[in-house]
């Protein structure tokens, strides 16, 4: 199927500019020896998890679903593949949970790993966790202790999230640094040293930024908690590092990286989510009316309350393809969606020429922080989900219809 025969809405991801980053990500891994991992919250398109499972070391879950999906599209498959039908961490079997703790250590060696972190997990949630997770990081030292019984006796990594209060960005819905901010530990609510079994500390302060932040966050944690990091074995950077976007610094990055992981002795994560993804996804949608209202106003098959909530929530004005700022072309275009909420308005941009009922439109970088967090709010059908493939060639991998609206209600 070629990319004009594709049915609108549709989200359509570039395998080809995926691969791209997931290289460029890899190569920091060896010249580092630093591990990074897919932040599943940006980026879930688990069709291809075993492409990524190739290039990084893992992935990392928000909760217990984001980290089942893991385990069973990344790391059950490239397990299974190695000829390892079972294992202590696939079944949750009395006979496998009575081997030593450390059985399922044999496993070769590059197996994706599984992180999770949440601000506070169910005992039940705990029981899964331990068994399909590799790293599990909690947000308190209450949290830790209510489930020590459980994560204590399972073959995971205990770790605990910590808050340098060291904030490098505006957007305070996005900021866990913020005054009052419920994420992470403060220097003064640990103790001198590590809790028993912690081995290690994850730290997530960034969005959609550059090495520079991260760079000055890293001292003001070095600063901090600069005497618990040796005693640690791993130290998790979290995510928000922009590292395939242009201009970043990468060598920057990787010295970083040496820096820590000789000076602390320990193996240092980085959980990115956009830079996996980044520029490797559109949004196409038609031009089903035009109305009047001081400006033509184009009613299009897409929502960005529906299907790129961000626009609304952050709010952000998302890159579209020929469009440019308004008044800089021959005309500006109102561009919104056909659901009843009135400010489900995507945003003003300029053409050479005016769109028409029936013209395709493409929203870009539109694979990261969409499929995660869309809804069928009015009952708005979600796009299909399609791939671009290397030779040009598109594949639709998934179609919603009216099922997928129902079955989320009761």
């Amino acid at each position: 199927m070629r990319e004009q025969e594709l049915l609108t809405p549709v989200y359509l991801v570039d395998e080809g500019k995926i691969i791209q980053n997931l290289k460029i990500l890899q190569e920091v891994e060896k010249d580092t020896g630093g591990k990074i991992l897919l932040a599943q919250k940006a980026f879930s398109l688990y069709k291809l998890y075993p492409l990524i499972g190739q290039y990084l070391a893992g992935a990392t879950a928000s909760g217990l679903y984001e980290a089942r999906l893991a385990h069973e599209e990344m790391q059950k498959p490239w397990q299974l593949a190695w000829g390892r039908q079972s294992s202590p961490k696939l079944n949750n079997t009395s006979d496998q949970q009575a081997l030593p703790p450390n059985e399922w250590a044999d496993l070769p060696a590059g197996c994706p790993e599984n992180h999770v972190f949440c601000p506070a997990y169910t005992p039940a949630e705990m029981e899964e966790l331990c068994q399909i997770c590799d790293h599990v990081i909690f947000n308190s030292l209450g949290q830790l202790e209510l489930h020590r019984p459980c994560w204590e006796k399972a073959p995971v990594q205990a770790g605990l999230r910590i808050n340098p209060e060291f904030s490098t960005q505006d957007h305070a819905i996005y900021d866990p640094c913020a005054p009052g901010s419920r994420l992470g530990l403060r220097r003064e609510q640990l103790p001198d040293h590590l809790p028993p079994g912690v081995t290690g500390l994850h730290v997530h302060t960034l969005c959609e930024q550059g090495f520079e932040p991260l760079l000055a966050t890293f001292r003001a944690v070095e600063a901090k908690f600069g005497s618990l990091l040796h005693e640690c074995q791993w130290l998790n950077l979290g995510g928000g590092h922009h590292i395939t976007k242009p201009g970043y610094d990468v060598a920057g990055l990787k010295e970083l990286l040496n820096y820590i992981q000789a000076k602390y002795q320990v193996q240092v994560y980085l959980e990115p989510g956009e830079a996996i993804a980044l520029r490797a996804g559109s949004l196409l949608t038609t031009v089903m009316d035009v109305v009047e209202n001081t400006l033509p106003i184009l009613i299009l098959d897409t929502s960005a309350e529906c299907h790129m909530p961000d626009v609304i929530e952050m709010p952000y004005r998302p890159p579209l393809k020929g469009g440019g700022e308004p008044g800089a072309k021959n005309v500006t275009c109102r561009l919104s969606s056909r659901t009843c909420l009135a400010g489900d308005v995507i945003g003003d941009y300029s053409f050479d020429r005016q769109p028409r009922i029936g013209d395709r439109l493409e929203f870009e970088d539109m694979a990261i922080y969409t499929m995660v967090k869309n809804n069928t709010f009015n009952g708005m059908p979600l796009p299909d989900i399609a791939v671009k493939h290397p030779d040009g060639s598109c594949q639709v991998i998934k179609r919603f219809g009216y099922e997928d609206f129902k079955e989320r209600l009761s």
